[in-house]
């Protein structure tokens, strides 16, 4: 008698752990799901709120829109003036990208003047923008005019280099900043990436 009852103690006192550990067990799930759904509510509203700094299309006025192009043409001219036909695309098509990403002002002007301070270093997006204080007038009309043909083929027609579609950066070919950036494209003196 003595045999069943301790064989019964110990059958109680195993399903108890087992209860105690079944609780334990769903504890944890629901706090893991519980923190689980408040980081994917802090990163919806994050991404909400980066991607409502864009201008919509459908506000951008006459005024608005030749003052994207002025700037984009710029853009184009310092950054790639001397590059051929696909390297001044592949420069515009990386400024539109980043006014349509996280993290980039959603402005296409914004984007271009974008200055950030590193230390008591100031670092400008495009390099142009802070070694000619925003641009002196163009010296070479014909990559001037050139580059403004670029910039309203990309903005206003909406021509893009299939290989370009998520390249947020770019550099010379002649540098080597260290990124660890994933390449997609080495066109003219430039490479991209995402």
């Amino acid at each position: 008698m003595t045999t069943n009852r301790s064989v019964t103690n110990e059958l109680d006192a195993n399903h108890q752990i087992a209860q105690k550990m079944g609780t334990i067990f769903t504890l944890i799930l629901v706090a893991f799901s519980i923190w689980f759904a408040m980081h994917l509510l802090i990163w919806a509203i994050d991404k909400r709120g980066l991607e409502s700094n864009a201008i919509k299309d459908s506000d951008i006025t006459m005024e608005m829109r030749e003052r994207q192009l002025s700037c984009l043409g710029k853009n184009i001219y310092h950054e790639a003036g001397g590059e051929p036909f696909e390297g001044k695309v592949a420069v515009a098509q990386v400024t539109l990208n980043r006014a349509k990403a996280a993290g980039f002002p959603g402005d296409i002007c914004k984007v271009i003047y974008q200055k950030n301070q590193m230390y008591e270093k100031v670092i400008c997006q495009f390099s142009w923008v802070c070694e000619s204080a925003g641009g002196a007038k163009p010296s070479n009309n014909r990559e001037y005019n050139e580059s403004m043909a670029v910039a309203k083929k990309v903005l206003l027609e909406g021509f893009r280099l299939p290989g370009l579609t998520e390249a947020l950066y770019f550099h010379g070919d002649y540098i080597n900043p260290g990124w660890k950036k994933e390449k997609v494209a080495h066109i003219g003196h430039h490479i991209f990436y995402k």
